[in-house]
């Protein structure tokens, strides 16, 4: 008998989990992730932590930068594209703790990263992560 071992995602698989949930997001919404890159990292970086008052890199499992959504133009050449940025270990850490499934923890981060961005209220966040099951 073969011993199996399991491993934690990696930034990959997290990517792929990110850009399903994208997909079943409900229609309307997906129309605020258009232009939106989603990057996969270990860790916000020192000066992300530091800008946000955060000690603890744990405490940080995404971050939407860029333009907010409602000011993005295609005259604005030569900026980077609005990004969700995924912090694997945070977020691998928060499935272990919380036992919420991972695609549900990604799509919470997503759907809340965006929603603050673009004027959405709680209830309406809510509202769109049960719509995306």
């Amino acid at each position: 008998m073969s011993e199996r071992q399991t491993f934690a995602p990696d930034a990959a698989a997290l990517e792929r989990l990110g850009e399903e949930a994208m997909r079943r997001l409900p229609a309307e919404f997906r129309a605020y992730l258009k232009d939106v890159v989603l990057r996969v990292e270990e860790f916000a970086d020192e000066a992300v932590l530091r800008e946000l008052g955060l000690e603890d890199p744990f405490e940080l499992t995404g971050l939407y930068s860029g333009r907010p959504i409602g000011e993005q133009s295609s005259m604005l050449s030569g900026e980077l594209p609005p990004m969700i940025h995924l912090y694997r270990r945070p977020l691998l850490d928060e499935w272990v703790e919380t036992g919420v499934g991972l695609e549900d923890l990604i799509t919470h981060v997503i759907v809340h990263e965006v929603g603050h961005h673009s004027g959405f209220s709680d209830d309406d966040m809510h509202a769109i992560e049960d719509a995306a099951g």
